[in-house]
């Protein structure tokens, strides 16, 4: 059951990041995260922490609240 809320997380993070138009790569740079460690969170492979969702909001333009729009459905 938790892997499918990492998972439709990771899909709305992807979504959210396709975008701006950055690559996982560009993104991943611009917020200063691992690159592969990016791509586990949206592939739904990583819990990734508090800390790491503020920074791929704030790297997003958007809230925290909006990463999570249609995860619990």
């Amino acid at each position: 059951m938790e892997t499918e809320y990492l998972k439709k997380f990771g899909r709305r993070v992807r979504e959210l990041r396709q975008e701006t138009g950055l690559s996982q790569e560009k993104f991943a740079l611009k917020i200063g995260m691992d690159r592969t460690y990016f791509a586990s969170v949206e592939t739904g492979k990583r819990n990734v922490s508090l800390m790491n969702i503020k920074k791929i909001a704030d790297g997003l333009s958007v809230s925290m609240a909006t990463l999570f729009e249609n995860v619990e459905d």
